[in-house]
């Protein structure tokens, strides 16, 4: 028997099933058959041993024709007497006798045959004997083939059945009876459907039908065995003759419960350390407390539980010190990390994320959190005996039908830092030993990255306390000028870095912004910045020029460096504001004075003249950053308009991953553009420069740009033309043309007074843009943003007058009148003897020294501002004279009766200045 070949043709198989059917029909061809595969021969021998008769199968075996054979005896054939003796002794006492004979073939070798033989008598009562003879090595092989057949039946471990063409047991070994829990016989002549239970005799019935139809085997279809526990592996294949003649179904059946818990072990250890691998990766990228805790509650459900709670303790959601060993009386924790499979009211009562708890020691968390030691419940009366039936959280939790809860530990240096509870409910099956381990194990890491961003947000709290102390604490807003700004440290960790801004009010309403950036990040960078930053505002008090400024900072690059070994690497941007230069210089406008070092170039947001707005950015020398060597700087003079914003910042702003820093200033172009950032949203500010309050502004009175009258003597100056900017056309893009080639250079003409788009606004609407989106809304852009915004307006009205003299001998008592009658409109008479004394002796140096035109200008604001300007270039000296000296004294009585005074340097001459306190 073997079993039909799986690529029988379908006419073949036909005529199989033809073959096999008890209808009437022509006889099949056999061709061959068993009987070929062992031949037996026969021969009859008389009394004598002489041969009578000789089939055909004796020649094929031996080789001797029937007419040679014939007639001989048998002792020629066999060569072993002895044996030939026995064979004959037997048959008269038994009359019949099996054994092995070794022939002589005709050819002259020697065959082994096992044969069978009887005594027969004839009519006459002579005696015969018949003879069967088959080859030993052929009727070896059949016997060795029945007998595998026997051993696999009687031996294997799997379950043996031989079927008929209906369906019926023939056939089955022990193993499968006791599969089946039926004996052997009761099997046999029965069907599946006989012996199995319905559920599970349908799948083997029609299985068994499909292989007897089609003669496709079914190999290792696994099935649940008849107790309804254990599972089995079941093949059948179709059984045909060597004609292809259909005999029936083989089936093989395998007990694989074990090896299938084998590999639901082997899964369920595959999906633990998946999921371990996976709450290590989402820890892993988490450096904030609220954001470890929920990564975990995540990883855990509906994965592996169905309702998840992390639950740190107090001081640790907060980022302070560790709590105390076994310190758990009345501990708070609080629940930061939730996750559940389903919702509801009742789950939003159970994991209310925010919500403290307090332990006691008496109760099975405390028992945990004291000794560290998880606790297992897997039953209802488990859980109520644990907690209570009246504890708010267990009535909650039996309400959503939980079954199985872990509290486990949450340790970190040996020290419980709080409690990761975790449940199942329903038909989920509960947690065993094995889960408890996992458990454990993603606790501790989770611990783990629990103190680590613990120390992170203590870290950070100290990084960012330092930088945020080394800021302004307070921005000033001199007279006409409104000032926002914004410091956003970056997202990524404890690396703050060494962005900068500063407001610094001068003498004559003037202003200096500073916007800077420390290379590098940490405390390092930060300190870095402080120091930085108070040499650059100590300077400035010394009045000097943008690019003299930056290059005596550049000078102390090393004092300011942390360590030899990291000099200092800085960016610095500085713009000097005056909004009211004196008449000598022959500017009506404001006047801003910029020097960059290697800093983002400043922009400027100006009216276009058609009610929107245009933002340009400085045309300016980059030069080199601070602590580069010894490098030259350059100032540029821009005059702008009131109304006027500028725009300062760090790279934050507009630099991004993979892109030219260009791009990102010209995106920051257009939006500043689009009416006025935040487009018709945007709220226009009430306050307007030059007037403090609402309402139109009024005109200057032509002749000047104070509001005094020419005094005796005045002469009205003339403005030159105004300073240049470069625009960006925001229609072409960073890369049209309007970037390049043509950023060519405008005139900035004053259009008349804009309101000014709400600068405040503007500052939100920018950071906003640079935030990235998250699952939860936005976080942190990717570096540190300093953002400084300015509306440059004028003085206010009424708060400055200048005046231009030529220098003659009547100049002097023009000074005088000029000062005494606008002090006197001011209400400051109080103030005229001594301004007019001082005054007096500053014009009188000018007159005598610079012998050219000489100009006035007094400043009302926190104090009295007068400056005298000439265009010798010579500073004044303070001298001692003695009592015999008829001069010299001019200076010195400055330098006493002021408040303050100073010496300031433009592009024509020089400026001496003096401060009288208003009160």
């Amino acid at each position: 028997m073997s079993t039909g070949p799986s690529g029988t043709s379908g006419e073949a198989a036909d005529g199989a099933e033809d073959r096999a059917g008890s209808g009437p029909g022509p006889a099949p061809d056999v061709t061959t058959s068993l009987l070929e595969t062992l031949p037996i021969g026969s021969v009859l021998l008389d009394g004598r041993d002489t041969v009578l008769l000789w089939n055909p199968v004796m020649e094929e075996i031996l080789g001797w024709p029937a007419e040679e054979a014939v007639g001989m005896a048998v002792s020629r054939l066999v060569l072993e007497s002895d044996a030939l003796d026995h064979a004959r002794r037997v048959l008269r006492e038994e009359h019949r006798w099996r054994g092995i004979l070794s022939v002589r073939c005709r050819d002259g070798s020697v065959a082994e045959v096992e044969g069978q033989a009887a005594t027969l008598y004839d009519a006459a009562e002579n005696p015969l004997i018949l003879a069967n003879i088959a080859e030993t090595a052929r009727l070896r092989a059949v016997e060795q083939d029945l007998a595998a057949l026997d051993a696999l039946f009687v031996s294997s471990p799997i379950g043996i059945a031989l079927f008929d063409t209906e369906g019926r047991f023939v056939r089955v070994n022990d193993e499968l009876a006791r599969l089946d829990g039926a004996a052997p016989e009761y099997h046999l002549g029965r069907t599946i459907p006989e012996v199995l239970p319905n559920w599970m005799a349908e799948d083997v019935a029609a299985a068994q039908d499909s292989v007897l139809e089609t003669g496709q085997p079914v190999v290792d279809r696994v099935l649940t065995a008849p107790d309804g526990v254990g599972a089995r592996s079941v093949s059948y294949g179709r059984l045909t003759d060597r004609h292809g003649r259909i005999l029936g179904i083989v089936g093989a059946v395998m007990d694989i419960t074990e090896r299938r818990k084998a590999v639901q072990q082997v899964e369920a250890a595959r999906q633990r350390l998946s999921l371990l691998d996976d709450v290590g990766v989402a820890l892993g990228d988490q450096l904030e407390i609220h954001a470890v805790s929920q990564a975990l509650a995540s990883s855990l459900a509906p994965r592996f539980a169905d309702y998840v709670g992390v639950m740190p303790h107090g001081e640790i959601a907060h980022g302070d010190e560790l709590p105390r060993t076994g310190a758990v009386t009345g501990a708070d924790l609080q629940l930061i990390g939730v996750a559940a499979r389903y919702g509801g009211e009742a789950v939003d009562r159970l994991l209310h994320a925010g919500r403290e708890l307090r332990v006691e020691r008496g109760s099975v968390f405390g028992r945990v959190l004291a000794t560290g030691t998880p606790y297992l419940v897997n039953s209802r009366r488990e859980l109520i005996a644990a907690a209570g039936e009246t504890d708010p959280m267990v009535s909650t939790a039996l309400e959503l039908d939980v079954n199985s809860l872990l509290a486990v530990p949450l340790r970190a240096r040996g020290i419980v830092l709080g409690l990761l509870l975790i449940a199942r409910s329903g038909g989920r099956a509960p947690f065993d030993h094995d889960d408890l381990t996992l458990v454990v194990e993603v606790a501790d890491r989770a611990g783990t990255a629990l103190d680590n961003a613990r120390l992170y947000a203590r870290e950070r709290a100290g990084a960012l306390t330092l930088q945020r102390s080394l800021l302004p604490q307070r921005v000033p807003e001199p007279p006409g000028i409104r000032v926002a700004y914004r410091y956003v440290p970056a997202s990524s960790g404890t690396e703050v870095g060494g962005d900068w801004f500063d407001v610094i009010p001068l003498a004559a309403g003037r202003v200096a912004f500073v916007v800077g950036d420390v290379m590098g990040h940490g405390l390092r960078a930060a300190a870095t910045m402080g120091r930085l930053r108070t040499a650059v505002r100590t300077l400035t008090g010394l009045d000097l020029s943008p690019d003299e400024l930056l290059r005596r900072v550049n000078e102390l690059a090393d004092d300011l460096a942390q360590t030899p070994d990291e000099p200092l690497m800085a960016t610095c941007v500085f713009a000097l504001y005056d909004p009211s230069p004196t008449a000598l210089a022959g500017r009506r406008g404001g006047l801003l004075t910029v020097a960059t070092a290697g800093h983002m170039p400043p922009l400027l947001l100006t009216a276009d003249g058609s009610g929107g707005r245009r933002a340009r950015i400085l045309d300016l020398p980059p030069g080199a950053p601070l602590g580069v060597g010894d490098v030259p700087f350059d100032s540029v003079e821009v005059e702008v308009a009131e109304g006027t914003v500028l725009i300062l910042y760090t790279d934050g702003l507009v630099e991004n991953r993979g892109e030219d820093i260009t791009e990102g200033i010209g995106r920051l172009c257009a939006m500043l553009t689009q009416a006025g950032v935040d487009g018709e949203d945007a709220d226009p500010l009430d306050e307007r420069p030059g007037t403090g309050t609402g309402g139109h502004p009024r005109e200057r009175p032509p002749g000047g740009a104070g509001s005094g009258g020419a005094a005796p003597g005045a002469e009205g100056g003339t403005a030159p033309a105004p300073g240049a900017a470069r625009a960006v056309d925001t229609e072409s893009g960073p890369e049209g043309p309007g970037w390049s080639e043509a950023l060519a250079e405008e005139t900035v003409e004053n259009p008349g007074y804009e309101v000014p788009p709400d600068i405040e606004n503007a500052c939100d609407a920018l950071i906003a843009a640079r935030k990235r989106p998250t699952g939860e809304g936005t976080s942190a852009p990717e570096d540190d943003i300093a953002l400084l915004m300015a509306t440059l307006g004028g003085l206010p009205e009424g708060s400055s007058s200048s005046w231009t003299f030529s220098g003659g001998s009547h100049t002097v008592r023009a000074a005088r009148y000029a000062v005494n009658e606008t002090l006197r409109e001011w209400g400051l008479a109080a103030l005229c003897d001594t301004a007019v004394l001082l005054v007096s002796e500053l014009v009188t140096n000018s007159v005598r020294y610079a012998r050219g035109p000489v100009g006035l200008r007094l400043v009302r604001g926190t104090s009295l501002l007068v400056e005298v300007s000439d265009r010798l270039p010579d500073p004044p000296r303070v001298s001692h004279p003695t009592t015999d000296d008829e001069g010299g004294r001019g200076v010195a009585l400055v330098a006493r009766e002021s408040s303050r005074w100073g010496t300031r340097y433009g592009p024509v001459g020089k400026s001496v200045w003096f401060e009288l306190p208003l009160e």
